[in-house]
């Protein structure tokens, strides 16, 4: 065999060991999106100001057990107002309690309370004072078994369960471990 031959056939080698990491590489990715990680987009300011809109998270779902102060995204189904028959739009909103505890919402203080306390979560909570007439009311409720109770971050701006009730866990689709976009807040989400 001839040097040229020898040096095509190497190439040739090459190139295909290239393309074959590069396939097995794409795989990878594609496995971890698809079974372990997803994306979502923040759409509107009912997170503010913890996200933003427009927002890109990563989130997970891997042995995922709602945890109170979690930042979760949800399937919804806007139709009827009521979760857990088709989806719709992805919500972001926090974890204020999970199943068994106690939330009250008193609507002339506007203070949520968790089993007799404010919320742990009231130190996220945004109030703009732009929006300081959006409807509040009172809720007594104890969150049933397989739900948690979620509110935005924008208290004066966010359908959460005020409005929706608690959420079903099967309609969480992951917590959100990451922030991806914009680049300058890039990072773990508190």
């Amino acid at each position: 065999m001839s040097n040229t031959q020898e040096n095509n056939s190497s190439l040739i080698r090459t190139v295909f060991e290239w393309v074959e990491l590069l396939a097995f590489s794409v795989a990878c990715v594609l496995i971890v999106l698809n079974c372990f990680v997803r994306y979502s987009p923040v759409d509107g300011i009912s997170m503010n100001k913890t996200l933003e809109d427009k927002d890109i998270l990563i989130l997970s779902n891997l042995f995922y057990e709602p945890d109170v102060g979690d930042i979760i995204v949800f399937a919804s189904d806007n139709s009827n107002g009521k979760l857990g028959t088709g989806y719709n739009k992805p919500y972001v909103k926090r974890v204020i309690a999970t199943e068994g505890q106690h939330v009250v919402i008193d609507a002339a203080e506007k203070k949520i309370y968790v089993d007799g306390k404010v919320s742990e979560c009231e130190k996220y909570a945004f109030y703009d004072p732009a929006r300081s007439g959006y409807p509040w009311t009172d809720i007594d409720v104890i969150i049933p078994e397989g739900h948690v109770f979620v509110l935005g971050d924008n208290r004066y701006n966010s359908s959460d369960s005020r409005a929706l009730g608690p959420i079903d866990t099967r309609d969480i689709i992951g917590r959100v471990v990451f922030r991806l976009l914009p680049f300058d807040s890039i990072g773990t989400v508190e």
